[in-house]
């Protein structure tokens, strides 16, 4: 079975940065995803098309085809009071903020100062040409349910909507 619109996909996959040093490795913790609903990288979907279980692949994406360039205006002062009482802030840690609609955001604490904190909202491999390296483990017919969810269901999750 090939990849395909509407495939559920199985693969690993590493990422390296320009400088060659290996920034996200998925070995031994398979990815699955549907082909053709957006959960991947447009460039990564369009590589992966028509490939079969045990086929690998290996692309370099500038970053305006990856995670985007680093955009200053994705760095917001916060006030620190917005993150409460006897919080332990530290530069490097992830947090999440909630958007009107209800998705989570993560940012990158930059900076914490007495009456606010630097946030980076830009992806942490933002400005980055990226080397994937693909390898496709599975590929199986979606399920009604998963096409209908948008997502892939393990054996083991029952997911209530």
């Amino acid at each position: 079975m090939k990849v395909a619109q509407n495939k559920v996909v199985t693969l690993e996959y590493q990422i390296r940065n320009a400088q060659g040093e290996v920034v996200e490795d998925t070995s031994g913790h398979p990815l699955q995803y549907i082909q053709g609903i957006g959960q991947l990288l447009p460039a990564l979907e369009k590589a992966l098309e028509g490939k079969e279980a045990g086929e690998e692949v290996e692309l370099t994406l500038a970053p305006d085809q990856a995670f985007g360039e680093y955009d200053e205006n994705q760095i917001q002062h916060i006030p620190r009071s917005a993150f409460g009482e006897g919080m332990d802030l530290q530069p490097g840690m992830v947090m999440y903020a909630r958007t009107p609609d209800g998705h989570q955001l993560p940012f990158l604490i930059r900076e914490v100062r007495d009456d606010v904190v630097v946030a980076d909202f830009n992806h942490p491999l933002a400005g980055e040409t990226l080397t994937f390296h693909l390898k496709v483990l599975e590929v199986r017919d979606a399920t009604p349910e998963e096409l209908a969810h948008g997502h892939v269901h393990g054996p083991d999750t029952h997911h209530s909507h």
